[in-house]
């Protein structure tokens, strides 16, 4: 069943990792300061071929192959963009993420604050994220809400083409810090018409996909392929989904969930990263702390386990439609 981002379209059109490589091409084109680096990014054009055909069209002084070594990427990253260079850095999975951590939340989350605003860290540290596409654990994680916990980092997460493109030019031109994150198992899945103008959307927002009246539905990245499909089996039965896409989950633009709920009065949060400590305890509690007249229902919410991810049972791990309309359900009724 086609959704409404999601259509069948003409394959003229861009995909996930087309809309990102799109996107890297006309920054590199449009300001000479944009670098691109990380492990396989130029003369193979990445592992997921991103930065296909950069480093033949920018030269290798613009698309950067570095060595195997995360810790050194973000690092370099953090320098250049103190220097006044703008780098995109790629991590080739999340699940190789974290030795980034030193640098992204002792030196790039704070160095505005530090040098009391003389310097700046306009970085972008990109990667792969989450599981789907049969890989083994460290190349299935979804880690968005450690970044998310950070103070001064931008944590951003793609769901669709036309996200991709719009968010990942803003992130480029914002002159602090983004993690941003681009779900694998959608990057071929479908296609949207996705035009190279150079406009960016907006940070910090939420985007309303489907309106409703009866139940909100919260979610981002890959997930929101299975939200909008149980949304739509259940529009079917006479429940009314709204569902939004938070897109970047810090800062949050908590008005427009909370505007959902006081009209809805329930709230249904999906991801896919582990349940405990996931972002969907800090948007439940938000709800919870400002919405709570309005709710008529618990706030439910439909995650990972608490385990590694187990790459042999990713369709017992991952969130799917059944799980989420079950959810719907269960807060249609309490």
């Amino acid at each position: 069943m086609p959704f409404a981002w999601a259509k069948k379209i003409p394959m003229a059109e861009k995909n996930l990792i087309e809309a990102v490589n799109m996107a890297l091409a006309h920054e590199l084109e449009r300001d000479e300061s944009v670098v691109v680096l990380g492990e396989d990014v130029g003369a193979n054009g990445g592992v997921f071929r991103a930065t296909a055909g950069l480093q033949q069209r920018f030269g290798p002084d613009r698309v950067i192959d570095t060595p195997l070594a995360e810790t050194a990427i973000a690092g370099v990253a953090v320098g250049m963009a103190a220097a006044g260079l703008k780098p995109v850095a790629e991590i080739q999975f999340t699940g190789f993420i974290y030795p980034t951590f030193d640098h992204m939340v002792n030196h790039a989350s704070r160095l505005r604050h530090r040098t009391r605003g003389r310097l700046t860290c306009p970085m972008v540290l990109r990667s792969p994220c989450g599981a789907g596409i049969h890989a083994p654990e460290h190349h299935s994680e979804s880690p968005e809400s450690l970044f998310a916990h950070v103070p001064g980092l931008r944590m951003v997460v793609a769901s669709n083409p036309l996200r991709a493109y719009g968010l990942l030019l803003a992130a480029i031109r914002d002159p602090d810090p983004v993690v941003f994150f681009e779900p694998t198992r959608i990057y071929r899945l479908f296609r949207q018409d996705v035009e190279d103008n150079g406009e960016a959307l907006t940070l910090d927002t939420c985007f309303v996909e489907r309106e409703g009246r009866d139940v909100t539905l919260v979610s981002w990245g890959a997930m929101m392929r299975e939200t909008l499909e149980a949304a739509e089996k259940l529009a079917g039965q006479g429940v009314s989904a709204e569902v939004i896409d938070v897109a970047t989950l810090k800062p949050l633009d908590l008005q427009t969930i909370l505007d959902s709920v006081a009209k809805t009065g329930r709230c249904v949060i999906v991801h896919e990263a582990p349940r405990t400590c996931g972002y969907g305890a800090e948007l439940a509690a938000l709800v919870a702390e400002r919405a709570l007249m309005s709710l008529t229902a618990p706030i439910a919410r439909v995650a990972g386990f608490d385990t590694p991810f187990p790459y042999t049972l990713e369709h017992v791990y991952l969130p799917d439609a059944r799980r989420v309309s079950g959810a719907i359900e269960h807060v249609m009724n309490a």
